[in-house]
């Protein structure tokens, strides 16, 4: 692994007065597999929705490959590479699995207004081009003949990987999944955990993860950070997190250190 690919430094976030997540300074190295865990209402989606623009921090401040992206929206953070899952799938239910994956390429297509309405060879080239990319992708995403199928149609898991193959659709360099495998059968998550594994070693993606199953998060991550009532409680390898007595106080309970 190289250096750092995303940094927080000091990061809040408050509703009123409510305190969602409290000053975590936090850091992604490139390369790595990094899981991002906590009890529910911990804020672990809320400091995703940071690191994406969704959400402005209160305080601190979310760099991303040296560039302070702080307060921007969330097209810059796309166009700068970070590309995300949401813990809710949020897929055009009405649209083919070939057009969602097509929506995530927008931000990276050339053609502007003009030439899209005069339809010239450059941009039916460029279509031709994302086309057999969006294919490339679902068929990588285990999304093998299904171009044709709606969003609404496909299963569970399916849809997961549907939205993975549209969030590497954007090209990004650090890819950020919101309890992937939320709802997956054991079969289906053992899958996924391994295409996870692939997405760094195939694709040289950074990957940052919220995920419940501990057998997911202990197999697959270089590093896990715990996050309970919006603050940093501990980070470390896998190992040393299932031994914290606080994480397992918190978060893991007695169950967990069985998961070796």
């Amino acid at each position: 692994m190289a250096g750092t690919l995303l940094q927080t430094l000091v990061l809040r976030k408050e509703f009123g007065g409510l305190v969602a997540v409290d000053d975590v300074d936090f850091t992604v190295p490139e390369g790595a597999i990094v899981s991002l865990i906590g009890p529910n209402g911990a804020g672990k989606t809320t400091f995703f929705n940071m690191l994406t623009g969704v959400y402005k921090p209160t305080a601190g401040s979310v760099v991303f490959a040296d560039e302070d992206l702080t307060g921007r929206p969330p097209h810059t953070f796309t166009e700068r590479g970070i590309g995300r899952t949401f813990q809710n799938i949020r897929l055009f239910q009405n649209m083919t699995a070939l057009e969602n994956v097509l929506v995530g390429m927008h931000t990276r297509l050339k053609g502007g207004l003009l030439e899209s309405i005069l339809r010239t060879p450059r941009v039916k080239n460029e279509e031709k081009d994302a086309r057999a990319r969006a294919r490339e992708l679902l068929e990588y995403s285990g999304l093998r003949r299904k171009d044709d199928e709606f969003g609404r149609n496909l299963s569970y898991g399916d849809q997961r990987r549907l939205e993975v193959a549209r969030a590497l659709a954007t090209q990004p360099k650090l890819l950020l999944l919101d309890e992937p495998t939320a709802g997956m059968n054991p079969q289906e998550t053992a899958e996924f955990t391994g295409f996870v594994g692939r997405l760094r070693t195939e694709r040289g993606l950074t990957v940052l993860l919220i995920e419940h199953d501990m057998r997911v998060v202990m197999g697959v991550s270089d590093r896990v950070t715990v996050l309970d009532y919006g603050e940093k409680i501990a980070e470390g390898a896998p190992g040393d997190i299932q031994k914290n007595e606080r994480v397992i106080e918190a978060y893991l309970g007695s169950a967990a250190v069985s998961h070796k």
